[in-house]
């Protein structure tokens, strides 16, 4: 018997389209125009190292310019091909629509490993994609405005916007040409941890409707889940360490690409990242069983899997053997569209990439604010919330006085009312708004029409829904 062949990163997304788009009601062609990529620019250029001329290819791709500055990271990997950068950017536009981002969708993406090469190296051959891409537009503030990705982080942007900053001396919003930087070059509070950050937040608005929750199979809150994470980059390690240390949850397993670690008491995050940091990999880290085979791991039996790390690691080869009542992916596409079909009939809930991660392009969309606003968050406003809230305190000590020993104020209240919000708390704050707002709006699709059973397709039709509600109003 043949085996159908599994969809490539490019067709799940098509196909996940698709399914969302045959439940709507869209003019002719309008959903071939939110479909396609719109332009994909593909650049190959040399970089003299080494005693010789090493030749790159880069690709940045623009998926949908319903909203203008476009937005998506560039990710530096061997791996990377026009398909999957169009893929990439496509979910930009629908993730920047669902959480009401003022983005169309851009991707980018330069076929490196960026281990193979020494910090001086990698500075120039950044800041020569950066020209190729600069001089055409490709990176501006007000056109298209990359951030960090896979391989990349907060010295790449901000190499990227010191080469930015050369070629046009003049422009004083110069800084909102790339996300992701350091603080003390334009970047926000908050911006690192954003995307695994937003898993938490995702999970937590989650949790708070059991009716969602009993869909899953599971009930009460997320103190005490299992939770297995796939990949402890960036993503994965902050949306561990936030789980486990505020939430109580018990991150049971951690997958790496040498192996697992396994603890069915819980794992301490941190420590297993800075043994990851020391040894390259999680094989010989003492407290927890080690697993050569990783991919195993993730049929565990766990009450949460989180994929962090790459797309297509969920397939119609392992999903039927997933034991996860509930799966949030923290990657972009780790389930792959034949996946899905099974997980759904099996009475798995899988919270979409769409939704999940768009912690990072949220707190993108702060810091491209604060660039342009040129101050930063709070600067303004703390101090006269710490007058007003003093006076109130100042009133609650009188009547501390007054009442004597019959009442008297919590030993701490005083310290943490006074405290007026600092930019990383407006940030988290920020960003809690949306993630909520955000699963509403796919909440309420999902449980308000019959024809739509999943989130994921929910997540699509508002997405859609509102690129095509921008179309129209251009004329379209």
């Amino acid at each position: 018997m043949k085996q159908n062949r599994e969809p490539t990163f490019r067709e799940s997304v098509d196909l996940m389209f698709n399914r969302a788009v045959s439940a709507m009601d869209l003019p002719p062609g309008l959903e071939e125009k939110i479909r396609v990529c719109n332009a994909t620019y593909t650049v190959r250029f040399g970089v003299r190292l080494r005693g010789g001329i090493q030749t790159f290819t880069g690709y940045r791709s623009v998926h949908s310019e319903h909203m203008e500055p476009v937005k998506g990271g560039i990710r530096f990997a061997l791996a990377v091909t026009q398909d999957e950068v169009e893929a990439l950017a496509a979910l930009m536009t629908y993730k920047c629509a669902l959480v009401e981002a003022p983005f169309g969708g851009s991707k980018g993406g330069l076929c490196i490993d960026p281990r193979e090469y020494e910090e001086h190296e990698l500075e120039r051959i950044t800041r020569r994609f950066a020209y190729e891409l600069a001089k055409r537009d490709l990176i501006n503030p007000s056109q298209n405005v990359p951030a960090p990705d896979m391989g990349t982080g907060e010295r790449e942007m901000a190499w990227i916007a010191d080469q930015y900053r050369r070629m046009n001396t003049t422009d004083i919003n110069a800084y909102a040409c790339v996300t992701g930087k350091p603080i003390h070059s334009g970047g926000i509070h908050g911006r690192v941890e954003a995307t695994g950050r937003g898993v938490q937040y995702a999970l937590q608005e989650f949790f708070r409707h059991p009716e969602d929750v009993a869909t899953a199979n599971l009930a009460g809150s997320l103190e005490g889940k299992r939770i297995v994470v796939q990949g402890l980059g960036n993503v994965g390690y902050h949306a561990a360490k936030f789980l486990s240390e505020e939430d109580g949850a018990r991150i049971t397993a951690i997958v790496e690409r040498d192996g697992a670690i396994v603890d069915d008491n819980g794992l301490d995050v941190e420590a297993v990242r800075n043994w990851i940091g020391t040894h390259g990999g999680v094989e010989g880290y003492a407290d927890g069983t080690y697993v050569p085979d990783g991919g195993s791991v993730l049929e565990k039996e766990c009450d949460i899997l989180i994929p962090a790390a790459l797309e297509g690691v969920i397939t119609t080869s392992n999903a039927d053997r997933l034991n996860a009542r509930l799966i949030i992916e923290a990657a972009n596409g780790p389930v792959t569209a034949g996946a899905d079909e099974i997980l759904r009939q099996k009475g798995v809930v899988i919270i979409p990439d769409l939704y999940a991660n768009a912690g990072g392009v949220t707190v993108s969309y702060f810091e491209w604010v604060k660039n342009l606003s040129h101050i930063r968050f709070g600067r303004m406003q703390r101090r006269q919330e710490e007058a007003r809230h003093r006076l109130l305190v100042n009133e609650l000590e009188r009547l501390d006085r007054y009442l004597g020993d019959s009442w008297t104020m919590t030993p701490t209240f005083k310290d943490r009312y006074l405290k007026g919000a600092d930019e990383l708390e407006l940030v988290r704050s920020g960003l809690d708004d949306t993630m909520r707002i955000a699963y509403q709006s796919m909440r309420e699709v999902w449980h308000g029409r019959d024809d739509i059973s999943d989130l994921r397709t929910a997540a699509y039709l508002v997405a859609i829904q509102r690129v095509a509600l921008s179309y129209r109003e251009k004329g379209l």
